[in-house]
């Protein structure tokens, strides 16, 4: 190890003391940081300078007419383009368009052809079409380029659609709102609709009953009808049959009313005659002298009497004949009245009044009956006077020896006889003859209103017929309505519970009110928020402020690397008299050397990263201190490789630090590389000096740091001990190497 110091020290004397050899090691300090300042300015911010990208826009557009309102979205695209300085737009034909694009003046085009507005507009329409933008690229002016103007192109589409996504948006929801007020206005109306539609759930199957008693019934009614048709014939009948009854009636009527006017008179007269000859009777009866045989005038007196009975007799059967004529045509005047059915329909309006009729009708069959009664008993003594007469006759003539006895029953029955008539005479006068002009006035009346009501009756039996008939088209018509009808009731069964089934499950599921409050809204309000439903809150954990400090943990391993590459490259590994020197000596030795002009070039380049260039770092001190582990791993993995296998360890080192670039993941992120290199980059020295560096950077977290840190010094520690191991045994060959390839002139 004293020999390995005192080498180094012999180097640092030799730089310090040879301004050459100071200039040319100053320089190998500065070098590697130009690489990577360059780079890091270079890629500082190439997004933020977007503006700078010139694009071309061609607008087709012809516009288009919605609902009499004219649109033109490509004007409002170039309006709207106008004022956005993401891309240097250019407003251009598209011919000099496409030629500018050709010539690489532009890098990108975007084309708004004639029909946009017009497919735009298909949106209402039963076919909407979606429109398009052509958008043209020159890929081969540069490779990043192209990604950024198809942002700018994604751009423009998301403009675009947000726009038209925003108005179309707030169209929806002013009707939302619209329609809200309206269910809310409705809401009642809505409530008693489901509560209908409950009502008849609940009520299907009564109302099931009644169409299938509605049916039956309408079934009879059918036959009843066909019965009332063929009754018609009998009713007409009947009805021509009462008409001549009645009007035989009211004939039969008029003729008893003539007699009794022709014989009336004559009954007074004779009923007075017959009074006044019972009275005669009695005071020829009192006067009469049995002993003075006056027998001739009596028999003759008899005869005279008896005609004048005889007379009286008949006209009392003339009375009573009348009587019993009137007395048989009231119970004739009921059966006309009920065989009249709508007569018979007016009496039942009322029972009242049926019972006055009743009544009225009794009342007058018992006067008339009693009327009968007392001409009838009339009769009879006027019968028994004569029979006694008679007998009192026959006596007188014989001489019979019971004459007196029969005289004295004789003044008897006269005198009854008398009594008999006056009262008969007071009762004929006062009510018999007046209750028979009544009674057949009443039969009379009754009579004609019978005739007219048999006379409307047969009126009316035509229109009953048609109404009978037309009722009759008008039943099967709803029969064969109500057969439908429960032919249909099973689907509409289904669908009625079906509907309600719904209606209860949607109050189940959802709340008429919160859907309305749902569409009642500010349409302006909803507009606004899905023109960017969703807002990206961005939070940045170890935020980095721009490109270029992304990347400076990259360009700044890089340019370590290549700064240990430099120096394989200008500096000797092996000193000029080895002889005093073994190898591991020598290995040791020029590896300080090398460790030291490494370190000042990391001081350098970490220094002017964040200074120079104003990169920055959250952990400054690490940033240093992890450039210097990095600086003094690469160094022993460059100067091994050199020192050890001489130029074809040159070689190594240049492979070594293309893999790296490639695989380390520097640049882009490691799932993003080939598979190779993904299977690689575990294994790569830049992996974990540039995730230290990162760090640094960004902010530490401190088990990543000593993992990285871990694996970082391994690698060194095992290029150590291959430099260490491997130094003298190999370079005896590598020497014969560099000694054979310089004979050729090209190497040094």
């Amino acid at each position: 190890m004293k020999n390995s110091l005192h080498l180094y020290k012999t180097d640092m004397k030799n730089i310090i003391t040879n301004w050459v050899a100071a200039i040319l090691i100053g320089g190998l300090m500065i070098l590697p940081s130009l690489y990577a300042w360059m780079n890091i300015e270079a890629a500082w911010d190439p997004y933020g300078q977007t503006d700078q990208i010139k694009v071309g826009v061609v607008n087709n557009d012809t516009g288009a007419s919605v609902r009499e309102e004219d649109i033109d979205v490509g004007n409002e695209l170039v309006e709207t383009l106008k004022s956005n300085d993401s891309m240097d737009w250019q407003f251009v034909d598209e011919e000099g368009a496409m030629d500018k694009l050709e010539y690489g003046d532009y890098f990108a085009v975007i084309v708004v052809p004639e029909d946009f507005s017009e497919k735009l507009a298909t949106v209402i329409s039963g076919q909407p079409e979606k429109a398009e933008v052509e958008y043209y690229v020159n890929e081969k002016i540069n490779a990043i380029a192209p990604k950024i103007t198809d942002k700018g192109a994604t751009v423009i589409v998301e403009e675009i659609s947000s726009s038209f996504i925003s108005t179309v948006n707030g169209v929806i929801f002013d009707m939302f709102n619209q329609i809200g007020i309206e269910l809310e206005n409705s809401l009642p109306d809505i409530i008693k609709f489901e509560d209908y539609i409950y009502t008849i759930e609940e009520k299907l199957p009564e109302i099931k009953n009644t169409l299938d008693e509605t049916l039956a019934d309408a079934e009879n009614a059918e036959g009843m009808i066909d019965d009332a048709n063929s009754l018609i014939p009998r009713v007409k009948e009947a009805t021509d049959q009462g008409l001549s009854t009645v009007n035989e009636t009211l004939a039969f009527i008029d003729e008893a009313e003539g007699r009794l006017d022709e014989i009336a008179p004559r009954v007074n007269e004779d009923l007075e005659t017959i009074q006044q000859a019972v009275q005669d009777t009695n005071e020829f009866l009192e006067s009469v002298d049995l002993s003075s045989q006056e027998f001739p005038d009596i028999n003759q007196q008899i005869n005279s009497w008896n005609d004048q009975i005889d007379s009286t007799i008949t006209s009392i059967e003339s009375i009573e004949e009348i009587l019993r004529q009137v007395q048989d045509q009231e119970p004739n005047q009921d059966q006309e009245t009920a065989d009249n059915p709508d007569q018979n329909g007016e009496d039942n309006q009322g029972a009242e009044g049926n019972t006055n009729e009743e009544d009225n009708q009794q009342n007058n069959q018992e006067q008339i009956e009693d009327a009968l009664n007392q001409v009838t008993a009339m009769k009879a003594t006027l019968q028994e006077l004569q029979e006694q007469l008679n007998q009192a006759d026959e006596m007188i003539a014989e001489h019979n020896e019971a004459l007196e006895e029969m005289m004295a029953n004789l003044k008897e029955t006269a005198q009854f006889t008398n009594d008999r008539l006056d009262a008969f005479i007071t009762e004929y006068q006062e009510t018999i003859e007046p209750r028979i002009k009544e009674e057949i006035q009443h039969a009379k009346s009754t009579l004609e209103s019978a005739r007219n009501i048999l006379t409307e009756v047969q009126d009316t039996i035509p229109e009953a017929q048609e109404i009978l008939n037309r009722t009759a088209a008008n039943l099967t018509d709803g029969e064969e309505m109500l057969q439908n009808v429960l032919a249909e009731y099973p689907y509409i069964h289904s669908k009625i519970n079906e509907l309600a089934d719904k209606i209860r499950s949607v109050e189940g599921e959802t709340d008429l009110e919160e859907i309305i409050d749902l569409l009642q809204n500010d349409p302006d309000a909803e507009r606004t928020f899905f023109e960017e439903p969703v807002m990206l809150n961005q939070n940045k954990l170890f935020s980095i402020d721009n490109y270029g400090t992304g990347m400076t943990p990259f360009y700044t391993v890089l340019a370590i690397w290549v700064g240990g590459l430099l120096l394989i490259s200008l500096l000797a590994t092996d000193p000029h008299h080895v002889e005093t020197y073994t190898g591991r000596q020598i290995y040791f030795g020029r590896l300080f050397t090398f460790i030291t002009i490494g370190f000042f070039q990391t001081i350098i380049v970490t220094l002017g990263d964040m200074y120079l260039l104003g990169v920055e770092i959250r952990e400054p001190i690490w940033f240093i201190l992890f450039g210097l582990l990095s600086s003094i791993v690469f160094i022993l993995i460059v100067y091994t490789l050199v020192s050890v296998f001489g130029d074809i360890g040159k070689a190594l080192a240049i492979v070594f630090l293309v893999l790296q670039i490639a695989g380390a993941g520097g640049t882009y992120p490691v799932d993003l590389l080939p598979e190779f290199f993904q299977a690689i980059n575990p294994y790569l020295p830049f992996t974990y000096a540039i995730n230290l560096m990162r760090e640094a950077v960004g902010g530490i977290v401190w088990s990543k740091v000593q993992h990285d840190v871990i694996v970082l010094s391994a690698f060194g520690l095992v290029a150590l001990i291959v430099g260490a191991l491997f130094k003298a045994r190999l370079n005896k060959y590598t020497h014969q190497l560099m000694k054979k390839s310089r004979e050729t002139g090209l190497f040094h």
